[in-house]
């Protein structure tokens, strides 16, 4: 009898362990995450002005914290779209998009930057317990400074209630 108690008892033991057992606590890759903001480039000369355009030698460049610095993948490169991270802990985002980015022999900077600020609402979305939340941005503005130069002409929302939600996206049309 001793020999069956104690196998019921172990059973039983390993039984609620199991059951207490929860599942993995992993955020997964296709998880979607806080969005960063898709922009594409047009052609502002062009007769139907939906026609991309790259920006050749476009190089990207974030103002101010938490990382200002050359986006990666954004450093002198031909591109006919970027994705603009925006901050998650502020209301605006700033970057320089410098247009046929290059340096003279003297290390002097040519070409053409622009700055842009982004101004938005913060809204944060439950993921899930692994993921945590995700920030959203509502109202989304954008606007170029002029500095007498701007090679950015024209700046198009694709929608009236400009939303960042998913970066697949595109957000803003910048025609050039």
């Amino acid at each position: 009898m001793k020999k069956y108690s104690f196998l019921i008892i172990t059973l039983l033991v390993l039984f609620a362990s199991l059951l207490s057992c929860e599942k993995d606590d992993i955020c997964s890759e296709t998880t979607e995450t806080t969005p960063s903001m898709h922009v594409a480039f047009y052609d502002i000369n062009f007769p139907s002005t939906d026609t991309p355009k790259n920006v050749t030698k476009l190089k990207v460049t974030g103002i101010g914290d938490p990382d200002p610095g050359v986006l990666p993948g954004y450093d002198a490169i031909t591109k006919k779209e970027a994705y603009l991270p925006l901050k998650t802990t502020e209301s605006t985002t700033q970057y320089i998009l410098h247009k046929n980015y290059r340096l003279d022999e003297n290390g002097n900077v040519l070409g053409n930057p622009d700055t842009i600020t982004v101004s938005y609402v913060r809204k944060e979305i439950y993921v899930s317990r692994a993921c945590g939340y995700k920030t959203i941005y509502e109202n989304v503005v954008i606007t170029v400074e002029d500095d007498g130069n701007k090679w950015i002409q024209l700046l198009q929302a694709e929608n009236d209630n400009q939303t960042v939600e998913n970066e697949s996206d595109i957000h803003y049309k910048i025609y050039h």
